[in-house]
């Protein structure tokens, strides 16, 4: 999601930085020729003095712009995967897994089931209630039900017990591999 919002964000600023770049270029509407001022004195005072609705719209309308503008910055900022969790040692005291290497030993239990062509995995969540994305590459003859039970019994089960969870909540996503047509003849 983010990062279609990325591209879209991207393709508007090009779009206007190419369309100011244009108008600086050729000198034209609005500036009226090279050496002519952006606003006259009738104008300044025009809207200097002006009351109304209108300023309170395009102050309404900058602080939209400000509020997405900074909602986006901090969605940039935010940590996708978690880097690092806790784990409890059993004697009171707390070891650091890194996140890497659960989501690697997962992918690569889950990669070895039957009826899975790839597999990735990130963690994510906080360091005290991690969670799992997992996506699933199937090949063609795989029977997704039969495979995210595989996931679900005995690859979670181990991810839970080696990291000393009670739980550990995980969203599968399966998709199929691509593979060309068997022909009957």
């Amino acid at each position: 999601m983010l990062g279609v919002v990325n591209r879209i964000l991207l393709a508007v600023a090009g779009v206007v930085l190419l369309a100011a770049g244009v108008v600086l270029l050729t000198a034209r509407w609005p500036l009226h020729g090279r050496h002519a001022p952006l606003l006259t004195a009738a104008t300044r005072h025009r809207y200097w003095y002006a009351d109304g609705w209108q300023w309170w719209a395009v102050l309404a309308g900058l602080a939209v712009v400000v509020l997405l503008a900074l909602w986006w910055l901090l969605s940039q900022l935010r940590r996708p995967r978690l880097p690092a969790m806790l784990v409890d040692t059993g004697d009171g005291a707390f070891a650091l897994l890194r996140g890497r290497a659960l989501e690697e030993a997962v992918a690569a239990e889950a990669g070895a089931l039957d009826g899975v062509a790839g597999c990735r995995v990130v963690l994510r969540g906080r360091r005290d209630s991690p969670a799992l994305r997992v996506a699933l590459e199937l090949e063609p003859h795989a029977v997704p039900a039969d495979t995210l039970a595989a996931v679900a019994g005995p690859v979670l089960t181990h991810a839970r017990t080696s990291a000393g969870l009670a739980e550990l909540p995980t969203e599968a996503r399966l998709k199929v591999a691509s593979h060309r047509a068997q022909r009957v003849t």
